[in-house]
């Protein structure tokens, strides 16, 4: 961090690691392959640390704190080199840049581990946007997409504002913005469990917006809220359905390697 508070990027670098996110791994393991091949493609070696389970975050924000600092414990000892970590997730992003170092506040060795960690950890777009600068090709039919973030990397990772620049340089692609954009989906991990009524009247609401602009699909780099979402929109037997950011990205770009 700078004096100021805001982040310094480092120069592109030639290694880094990959957190999956247990949502990729068990629901959408394309994403994690195509943000794994948008990596490559920028002549950056991509390693994937195979014991990686969970950030943590359930756990955290259902109030066990406890179990939280276990799985975390778990997940900060597998990356010893001092490369960058990508997190194709902002709300696990956050939890790990942000939470680590509140979860381990009483114990000072396990503090500094978090805190050297959290200096390390990068959301997939910002990373793109930000160290890697990289610049689309966009190889795809003219498109209308609506952009979804979750609240959690809304507020603390500030992902809308790279994902918005990556579709930017999209030039068949146009982002409309919906009325319900900075708005939660009802996801919020147990909080769609424990209020379920609450949630699916919040996910419609949000699938109501964006149908509302005529986008032909969403893009969002959060995997609850797009299961959220895109299970809102089949329970209606709407065909719509939204894509990784890093899939939508792949896809346009039309996968080539350079």
């Amino acid at each position: 961090m700078s004096e100021t508070g805001e982040r310094r990027y480092p120069e592109k670098p030639r290694q880094i690691y990959l957190f999956g996110t247990c949502l990729i791994d068990m629901f959408w393991p394309q994403a994690g392959i195509d943000a794994v091949s948008l990596l490559e493609r920028e002549g950056i070696e991509v390693h994937f640390p195979a014991d990686q389970t969970c950030c943590g975050q359930p756990a955290h924000s259902s109030g066990f704190p406890d179990q939280a600092r276990a799985v975390a414990r778990a997940q900060m000892n597998l990356f010893p080199e001092p490369w960058p970590i990508v997190v194709p997730s902002g709300s696990c992003a956050g939890t790990m840049r942000h939470h680590y170092p509140k979860l381990f506040e009483d114990d000072p060795s396990l503090l500094a581990q978090a805190q050297a960690l959290g200096e390390r950890i990068y959301e997939l777009s910002e990373f793109l946007a930000q160290v890697v600068k990289i610049r689309l090709d966009d190889r795809g039919a003219p498109v209308r997409v609506a952009l979804h973030t979750s609240c959690a990397a809304r507020r603390e990772m500030g992902t809308h504002v790279y994902g918005r620049a990556l579709l930017d340089q999209l030039s068949a692609v146009e982002l409309t913005v919906h009325a319900h954009e900075a708005e939660c989906c009802g996801f919020g991990g147990t909080f769609s469990v424990k209020h379920p009524a609450i949630s699916s009247a919040m996910a419609g609401d949000k699938v109501d917006a964006i149908k509302e602009t005529g986008a032909a699909t969403f893009i969002s780099a959060d995997c609850g809220c797009m299961l959220n979402l895109n299970h809102t929109l089949q329970k209606r037997g709407d065909p719509l359905q939204g894509q990784h950011l890093a899939t939508f990205l792949w896809q346009r770009t039309n996968g080539e390697r350079r």
